[in-house]
């Protein structure tokens, strides 16, 4: 068997889905699996959807989830360039190629024409008329024309595309990966254009070239591409290359949460989750669309979450490192349905390696959340507070949502779970503890907790009057680590002050 090649062939147009970095991720595991090659190929030869600087965040994101390829426009390789755009004098051959032996001719169609032809042809049986075998000779084409019309045609340099001449009544079978046997009617599939007017190739034409020359063997896309597959299969056969033919595995889709439809960046906006892997800032438009990585995830939990998102091990697992996914990863464990984006279980499996690493690690990836809100903090101080907060986070951006309170005094804003129980013993109680603060030498927890409770016994106060009242007054609200924790950390004066500023509101 040759050397495994695969590639991730992604239009520099927008933002990278998350189903786009499961398409990666399936290759790369694939790649690393058979010992091969993983290969970044830039489809950019729809210069009309291009988009300023969606290559380089393509690259990003592959960086930030550390699926980096062998080969790439940036890297380079034995088989460059890696820019479909760069490749534009190759292509051409290959379309006259086709010409020349009868698989596809040239159309000289005005977009009015084409449009002519939607309307005249439209019907209740056939409401969306396609360029194809029962309209193709009613067109401007080199098999509606004489030989000489389209001589002269071209001498005079009319526009035209080049148009792959489908058979009519076959069928057309392929062998997928995941779904098995495929079939295809040619009936139903239309003239799919190969060769733009300005000489760029479409998908159909480059997607088998570059694969041809590049020598995949096997490529792995979404089903959205399931319809495409009779046109590139007759390609792979009409150039002469079928025994050099890579497997084909069709992916499927990742739903939306209720399972109807394919997950969109409009579901994400709808219902509050990022879709895309790292923050995607359009040129277009200057909008600004959240990413995973913004959010807050770890990039080991967002892969460790998308392998799952359509492919199991065969066992209860599911929390896998990389190389545990490269080595367990088969293409046939995939499944055929599309598998439902659940939020809740993202941030679950973010959770669980968040509490699985090393705090001081931690604390570094929490700093930038923290400078965002404007904190001036050290990792070591931040490396405490992590330790006692990790636990109620499942984002990073939890952290400064759980912890703020270490860095400012709280606002007050609700001490009505205060005043409900509040009384003359409690006020007693916390303004002679607050007024002995600056005799504790040991300021730690220990010291603390013991020098409290010895007040609270004397006052005759049991620790179920006096420690939510202790909290309000440290955090602001109910929650949070342990008190003496957080009375330990802040210091003594910050302590003082903020036991003083709610006995005053009382």
């Amino acid at each position: 068997m040759s050397k495994v090649r695969v590639r991730f062939a992604p239009s520099p147009t927008g933002g990278l889905h998350l189903g786009g970095v499961r398409t990666v991720l399936y290759n790369y595991l694939f790649a690393r699996h058979h010992g091969g090659d993983f290969v970044l190929r830039i489809e950019d030869t729809d210069q009309s959807r291009f988009v300023e600087g969606a290559e380089e965040y393509i690259i990003q994101c592959l960086e930030w989830c550390g699926l980096i390829p062998d080969e790439s426009p940036q890297k380079g390789g034995a088989y460059a360039p890696y820019r479909q755009s760069e490749r534009k004098p190759m292509y051409g051959q290959y379309a006259q190629q086709l010409i020349d032996a009868g698989h596809a001719y040239y159309a000289f169609d005005t977009t009015e024409e084409l449009e002519q032809m939607r309307v005249r042809y439209k019907s209740a049986e056939n409401p969306s008329p396609q360029y194809d075998h029962t309209t193709r000779l009613h067109m401007r084409n080199s098999l509606s024309l004489s030989k000489d019309e389209v001589a002269d045609l071209l001498e005079k340099k009319t526009p035209y595309v080049v148009r792959i001449k489908m058979p009519e009544n076959e069928t057309i079978k392929f062998h997928d990966l995941i779904r098995g046997v495929v079939n295809f009617d040619t009936n139903l599939v239309d003239d799919k254009v190969l060769l733009k007017s300005d000489g760029m190739p479409t998908y159909h034409l480059a997607v088998v070239v570059d694969d041809y020359l590049m020598k995949i063997t096997h490529a792995f896309r979404g089903e959205e591409w399931l319809p495409s597959a009779p046109v590139h299969l007759l390609l792979w056969v009409y150039l002469g290359w079928d025994k050099d033919m890579p497997q084909w595995a069709h992916l499927p889709l990742i739903l939306k949460p209720d399972g109807n439809g394919k997950l969109s960046k409009r579901d994400g906006d709808r219902l509050g989750f990022p879709v895309f892997a790292m923050d995607w800032n359009d040129a277009r438009t200057g909008e600004v669309t959240t990413g995973f990585k913004e959010r807050g995830f770890l990039p080991e939990a967002f892969i460790n979450m998308l392998v799952m998102l359509g492919w199991n091990s065969g066992t209860e697992q599911e929390l896998f490192s990389i190389e545990e996914m490269i080595e367990k990863f088969s293409i046939e464990r995939v499944h055929k349905g599309g598998a439902k984006f659940d939020f809740e279980k993202a941030k679950w499996y973010n959770q669980q390696y968040i509490l699985k690493k090393d705090n001081t690690e931690l604390a570094s990836l929490v700093m930038p959340f923290m400078e965002a809100k404007g904190v001036i903090t050290t990792v070591d101080f931040l490396t405490k507070i992590v330790a006692l907060i990790k636990e109620r986070c499942h984002l990073l951006t939890d952290f400064w949502e759980q912890g703020h309170f270490f860095f400012a005094t709280p606002e007050y804003n609700d001490l009505a779970p205060l005043t409900e129980k509040w009384n003359e013993t409690k006020q007693s109680f916390f303004t002679k503890w607050v007024g002995q603060l600056s005799a504790i030498t040991n300021w730690n927890h220990d010291a603390l907790e013991a020098n409290f409770n010895e007040h609270m016994q004397q006052a005759g106060l049991k620790k179920g009057d006096v420690l939510l009242p202790l909290r309000i007054m440290l955090v602001g609200g109910k929650f949070g680590p342990g008190v003496f924790d957080i009375a330990a950390l802040i210091g003594k004066e910050e302590t003082e002050k903020r036991v003083k500023i709610v006995l005053g509101k009382m």
